[in-house]
Order: structure tokens, then C-alpha cells, then sequence
């Protein structure tokens, strides 16, 4: 194309696409058609977009316009029908993007419509008790201070249901780096370094991409989204934002079903809390005091828990809105009961909740999973203290698909986990 460099309609605005149509001397509800053929229908290229005149997309394609969807290049499928996605972009860098079809239960406890089907979730037997009886500030069940979903809003928890996505649960975690710069020491990701930012348009790219895939379509169908992938989300703030705006307007999925994780990148939590258009704040804590989290969150040199605090508790939350505080518990590291304790003190009066998430296992990092007792003391000391606590299961452990494993890894051959089968099929 003589060097042009193609404009994606993945990623415009609809300003952005009203601009577009008005260049070329189209009316302006042509930026409605393309607005929903790019991020309803989820087409593919510009053919697809049958309500647009030929030779509209003709011109279009002479002046370098595409579509812009990002391709699935490789695809691994957990024993717990958790689904790791290798989406590959047009200058051949990738990131991981991870369906789960059942969540994890972090939405629990955080005050939205999705926390409520969570808990409703939580509270089948066998499933995950952790998340059933958090106690509130006050000493009441967490699901007393809600207003209940109706059970029309619920539908079943059979977890062999063929209608999985309409029940509220299932989860995409998405990336808004290639690699990270964080450098968080458990972390998988941290190993790949950062490579550079995602656009709005390849954020989005992704959700496309495996709703898809997974033949899924929001609103209809409710899909929670987490902001939770490889990279910082708040180092790559404005196409994160951009992102947002879309995943509501374009995607159709509300913004109370979002929720964004930053390592604590304290001025972009004070811009983020004045957006007009939001997903629900999410922390990641992981150590108790600035000695322990500078080790381990070399960030924390920079923000320190101070600084930190004092912009969660200055963030302006919704109603029936909680922050999430992430704690990675890592055994005989940051586990101890005083790091509970301490950790109770640091959110003394706060509206928010913790997930805790027991270390997930990788080739690299120095850490070891704590124990199951280690993980319920932990949890018990912060629900004595008033604080609801809940525990994150633990998703495609054996395909490098969990929390902090996501690193690109294609050589999936044995679970990280030797108890577990290496059951799992790589799909391309």
C-alpha cells in the first residue's frame, strides 16, 4: 500500500467514525452501521459490512482502512474449562487473553449485580464455600447489606448448564501491555520485560475475538470483564480509558461488570476515580508494610502504602461500590498472622474487600504456594477484624492460564502442579 499505514476501524469512537464517513462524503449514520458491524456483529474485514455501499468500502480500502481484528494464533483448554487465548497482532507481537467460563468468585463481595451472582455461585456446596459468609464491618453477612438479585436475574448454577455465559459468571481477563513493566517478583509476566502498549482498538480486539470464539453476545449474554492480563493497565492509561468507553458503548457490556487491577500507580488512581465511564477498582496489595512490598513490588519505592491508602480512601465510590484489595499469599513470605493483622489495620474503616489468591505456581519464580490452613488463617484473621475476605479459585493452573502465570507459554506439557493431570488440548 505504499507505506500506508492502515487505520483501524477496531478502536475509533463513534466522534471518530462520524469523522471518517463525513471524509468521505457518506451520511452520518454510516458510523452507526460501522459502530455496530465492528463491535456487535464482531466482523472481519470490510466485505462483512454488507450495510455499507461497495463502493463506500471500496474507498475505504484504498485508503488503507482494515478492520483491525486481532487473530487467535494459538488456543489451550483446561481440564476446568478454562481457556488460555494467544491473540497475535498486525506487527507479530501477542499477549494472552483467558476466558473463564465459570469466573473465579473475584467479583464476590464488591457490591455489583456480578458479586451477587458470585455469591449465589459461592454458595452451592462443593463449589467454593470461601465466599459464602464474609462478614461486613458491622458483623452482618455481606449479602444483607445488598439489595438480592431476583431469581429471574439468576439463572442456574448447574455447572454443566449449556447456557454457562447467560449465568452471570463467566469471566475474559484481558491484557493491556505486551509483557509488563511492573516487575512484580511472583509474577510471570514480569520475565517478558515490557515490549510496548496495546491500543484501544487491540484491548478490545480481544474481548471480540473470544466472544467470538465462545459464541457469546453481551448484553444478552453477561460477561464480567477484568482488566487483570498481562501489563499495568494505569502505565497504558488512556488507551485503557478509550477501551472502556468502548467495551460499554460499542461491546455492550456494562461497566459495573468490569473491573480494572493496577500495582498501584497512585496519580491514576486519583484521574481514574473522575471518569465519567469506569470499571470498579481492583488493588494489588500483596504485602502488609513498605519493607515486605518493596521487595516484592519495587514499585512500592516510588508509591509507597502511605501514598497508596490515601488515594483508595479518597476514591469516590458508587453506590453499592467496594474496592478490591488483590493479596497474593505466598508461603512463609507475606502469610504470617501478623501480615494479616497488619493487613486489617492498613484497611481499618475502609469500604472494600480482599481476594486472597494462594500463589500460582511457574517455572522461575522463587516463591512457594502456601498451604491450605495458611490460606483460611489468613482469611479468619481479616473476617475477625471486620474486613470481608474471599478466596479466589485458582483457574487453568495446568495450562499457565491463573493469576501470574500469563507469559506466553506455548510448551505446555506438564501441569505446574504435579498432583493435577496434564490433561489439556492446544487448539490453533
Amino acid at each position: 500500500m505504499g507505506g500506508i499505514v492502515p487505520l483501524s476501524l477496531l478502536g475509533m469512537d463513534r466522534e471518530e467514525l462520524v469523522a471518517l464517513v463525513a471524509q468521505a462524503g457518506e451520511p452520518g449514520y454510516r458510523a452507526q452501521q460501522i459502530m455496530e458491524s465492528v463491535y456487535r456483529r464482531r466482523v472481519e474485514s470490510l466485505d462483512e459490512i454488507s450495510t455499507l455501499p461497495q463502493q463506500f468500502r471500496d474507498g475505504l480500502a484504498r485508503d488503507g482502512v482494515t478492520v483491525g481484528t486481532p487473530q487467535i494464533e494459538k488456543k489451550f483448554v483446561s481440564v476446568d474449562g478454562t481457556v488460555r487465548y494467544l491473540i497475535g497482532f498486525a506487527d507479530g507481537q501477542s499477549v494472552e487473553t483467558v476466558w473463564m467460563p465459570e469466573g473465579d468468585g473475584g467479583e464476590a463481595g464488591d457490591g455489583s449485580e456480578a458479586a451477587e451472582a458470585a455469591e449465589r455461585f459461592a454458595e452451592v456446596p462443593g463449589l467454593n464455600s470461601s465466599g459464602a459468609k464474609a462478614q461486613s464491618q458491622n458483623r452482618e453477612p455481606i449479602a444483607a447489606l445488598k439489595r438480592c438479585a431476583t431469581q429471574n436475574q439468576i439463572r442456574s448454577v448447574d455447572r454443566h448448564s449449556p447456557d454457562r455465559a447467560s449465568t452471570g459468571r463467566s469471566t475474559i481477563c484481558i491484557s493491556s501491555q505486551v509483557g509488563c513493566a511492573v516487575d512484580c517478583q511472583f509474577c510471570l509476566t514480569a520475565l517478558l520485560g515490557v515490549k510496548r502498549n496495546l491500543t484501544a482498538g487491540e484491548i478490545v480486539g480481544q474481548v471480540c475475538a473470544v466472544l467470538k470464539d465462545q459464541k457469546v453476545s453481551p448484553p444478552e449474554d453477561r460477561i464480567n470483564l477484568v482488566f487483570m492480563g498481562m501489563g499495568e493497565p494505569f502505565l497504558n492509561y488512556e488507551n485503557f480509558v478509550k477501551a472502556s468507553r468502548l467495551l460499554v458503548e460499542g461491546v455492550g457490556i456494562a461497566e459495573r461488570r468490569m473491573t480494572v487491577s493496577t500495582a498501584g500507580i497512585v496519580p491514576r488512581i486519583r484521574d481514574f476515580g473522575g471518569e465519567a465511564i469506569r470499571p470498579k477498582l481492583a488493588i494489588s496489595l500483596n504485602a502488609s508494610n513498605d519493607a515486605l512490598r518493596a521487595r516484592l513490588m519495587p514499585l512500592n519505592k516510588k508509591w509507597n502504602l502511605e501514598m497508596l491508602m490515601a488515594a483508595a480512601r479518597d476514591f469516590p465510590l458508587r453506590t453499592r461500590e467496594w474496592i478490591t484489595f488483590e493479596y497474593v499469599l505466598l508461603g512463609d513470605v507475606n502469610d504470617a498472622p501478623e501480615h494479616a493483622r497488619e493487613v486489617a489495620e492498613l484497611l481499618r474503616g475502609m469500604r472494600c474487600k480482599v481476594n486472597l489468591i494462594a500463589l500460582n505456581p511457574g517455572p522461575g519464580i522463587d516463591f512457594k504456594t502456601p498451604s491450605p490452613e495458611r490460606v483460611t488463617g489468613f482469611q479468619n484473621i481479616l473476617r475477625e477484624a471486620g474486613v470481608p475476605t474471599f478466596v479466589r479459585r485458582p483457574r487453568g493452573r495446568d495450562i499457565y492460564a491463573a493469576c501470574g502465570q500469563l507469559k506466553r507459554t506455548v510448551e505446555v506439557a506438564t501441569s505446574p502442579e504435579p498432583q493435577m493431570q496434564p490433561a489439556f488440548r492446544a487448539e490453533r
